[in-house]
Parts: C-alpha cells; sequence; structure tokens
C-alpha cells in the first residue's frame, strides 16, 4: 500500500518514518511538509543514507490520487483543514492530532481555542482507541488518533470504568511525561536549563486532554462525573506515567481486580498487566507500542490504585497510528511494530 505522511518534520512525523521503513506492507510513496521543500536530512540527520526522500508541500488532490492512505501528523489547526480536505475522497485518512476527537459542539472551541472543523467531517471520525474500539476502525476511513495522555489513561482505567466498578465521582489522574510530548518548537519551558533537575506542573484543570478522557469515560459509564486531570513535565526524553486514583464501589482484592484486567487484554498484544506487587516505569516501554499498567487495591481506603504507561511518541502517537492503520485494512495489529524496547 502506498501511504503518504503531512507533517514529518516534526517527532511523531520521525517516528512514523521509523516505523513505516521496516513495514511489511505499508511503503512511504511520499512525505510532505506544510513549510518549504527539503531533504527529510535536513531536518533528521540520523536518517542519512537510510530514508533520504524530499518533502513536497501537501496537495491533498495529489496526495489522494497517488496514495491509498495518509497520516497526519500536523499540530491543530492545520491537520483539521487538512482532514476537510480529504474528505470524500478515495484515501484512507489517521489524523494524528486533536481536531476530530471531540464529538459535542462547542468543547473543541472551550478547549483548544480554535475554529472547529466542520461537523460532518466530525461525525464521521472514529476515535482510534485501538483495544476498545477496534470493530468501528476495521470499517472507517477517517480516524482520530487519541491524544498521548488520553491513551495511558483509558487504557489504565477501562476496564472498571466499563465493568461499572468506580465511583463516579472522585476520579484522580496525576500524569507525568517526558519533554518531547510539548513537540520541537523551543520555548522557555522545555529548554533544557529550564527542565533539568526540575519537575513542573502545567495546565492546572485546563489541560485540553480532559474533554477526551471524559468523553470515552461516559461512554463506557455515563454516570462518571468530571474528572481531576493534571500533568507535569519530567525531565526525561520520552514516556508518560499516568497514576490514577479511583473509588470502587464494591470490596475487591488485588488479586482480582489484577484477573479482570488481565481477562479484558488477553487478546490485546500491546498492553501488558502486572502481577500483584509489581509496577511499570517509563523505560521498559521505550520505543515501543506497549502499555503497560500496574494495581493496587488499598483495603483501608477501598481505593483503587492504577499505574499505566506508554511511550508517547509511540503508544501515544505514532505507533497508535499504525496499529489503527493495521486494524483498517484487516491487517495484524503488530505489524510493522513488534518492537523490544530500548531498555535500559
Amino acid at each position: 500500500m502506498k501511504v503518504a505522511v503531512i507533517g514529518t518534520t516534526g517527532y511523531g512525523g520521525g517516528e512514523l518514518i521509523r516505523i513505516l521503513y521496516n513495514h511489511p506492507i505499508f511503503r512511504i510513496h511520499s512525505i510532505h511538509s506544510t513549510r518549504d521543500e527539503e531533504p527529510i536530512t535536513a531536518e533528521f540527520p540520523h536518517l542519512t543514507g537510510v530514508f533520504e526522500q524530499t518533502l513536497t508541500k501537501a496537495d491533498p488532490e495529489v496526495i489522494a490520487e497517488e496514495a491509498d492512505l495518509v497520516f497526519l501528523a500536523t499540530p491543530s489547526r492545520v491537520s483539521g483543514k487538512l482532514a476537510e480536505a480529504f474528505y470524500g475522497k478515495d484515501i484512507q485518512v489517521v489524523d494524528l492530532s486533536g481536531d476530530l476527537r471531540l464529538q459535542k459542539q462547542g468543547e473543541y472551541e472551550q478547549w483548544y481555542k480554535h475554529e472547529p472543523v466542520n461537523q460532518e467531517v466530525i461525525k464521521e471520525a472514529v476515535y482510534g482507541l485501538s483495544e476498545w474500539n477496534k470493530e468501528q476502525i476495521k470499517n472507517a476511513k477517517l480516524v482520530a488518533n487519541p491524544g498521548c495522555y488520553p491513551t495511558a489513561t483509558l487504557l489504565g482505567l477501562a476496564p472498571v470504568a466499563a465493568a461499572g466498578l468506580v465511583e463516579p465521582n472522585g476520579i484522580i489522574i496525576d500524569a507525568k511525561s517526558g519533554v518531547s510530548g510539548a513537540g520541537k518548537s523551543l520555548t522557555k519551558g522545555n529548554a533544557f536549563a529550564e527542565m533539568n533537575d526540575n519537575f513542573r506542573i502545567y495546565k492546572v484543570n485546563e489541560h485540553q486532554h480532559i474533554p477526551e478522557i471524559q468523553q470515552q469515560l461516559n461512554l463506557w459509564d455515563e454516570a462518571i462525573a468530571p474528572i481531576t486531570f493534571n500533568t507535569h513535565l519530567i525531565p526525561i526524553t520520552r514516556g508518560i506515567m499516568a497514576t490514577i486514583y479511583v473509588q470502587l464501589k464494591k470490596e475487591l482484592a488485588t488479586s482480582e481486580v489484577i484477573d479482570l484486567y488481565k481477562e479484558q487484554y488477553h487478546n490485546h498484544p500491546f498492553v501488558r498487566v502486572r502481577n500483584e506487587g509489581q509496577y511499570p516505569s517509563v523505560k521498559e516501554v521505550c520505543g515501543s507500542n506497549y502499555c503497560d499498567i500496574g494495581l493496587n487495591v488499598d483495603q483501608r481506603t477501598g481505593r483503587l490504585t492504577i499505574v499505566s504507561v506508554i511511550d508517547n511518541l509511540m503508544k501515544g502517537a505514532a505507533g497508535q497510528a499504525v496499529q489503527n492503520a493495521n486494524i483498517m485494512n484487516g491487517l495484524e495489529e503488530k505489524m510493522g511494530l513488534d518492537f523490544v524496547p530500548i531498555y535500559p
């Protein structure tokens, strides 16, 4: 299959090239930028002698004629306009931005502060949480790839939320991310001198991923009340850890909750549930498409602590995007993604 990638100069786009370069079915036909034309090696010198295509201007008409599938790895606002341009054309689209994720009118403007995409396009988009929306993804032409924080959070919460085991009030998500999640653009906040030996909270109670998480939780259990969700930057390059606290509706042992999770995810190769007393760290999923989950029920309080880790650029972006493209085309989910994590 011929694949085009728009937005290959960012970290997510760079990871798409890394994955697709060795994919047995998807072949990179063209790479595109919304900026000036230049060799990809000007942005990513590590591709010298490996992959040396030239970035060209993104022309949806031409791309739709030449390619079977396009990944949009461009920022919000840009991706939405491109999705509208591809809408109705004979090409599959996987969008890595947040432009197509929120179904409720008015939420995108409130949280992203941009003009929304045409509602007809948004309604066509399938939310690509691979392990939970597989049947819808199979028949989709347009997939809204989940955000990195929502992926870690929702995979961690899903089994107990979908089973109706969570008290609707008081879900707290305490999430941390490496600085690659902020993208390649230089800002004071992600400069080395600001982040090294530092640990900082940001977007307190106003992160744009809040409504995305809430939207999916309410599909599993409409009684779940607004969540508390806060994010932190930590001085590592890549990785997310979401530590989630929920009150259980009934008394359960840790072993029972672990059994529930292992049963739910036993046919999903990229979710690994740890045994009792074991908890994942971000380095254990680095460079891979895995989500690792650890669980503990505090018998004193009846509160479940969920620890969910992913690589934000892989399962939180490019890896899940390729996983969704595999599902869309009836391929094995793991195709092109069967990487052993990089350790140490």
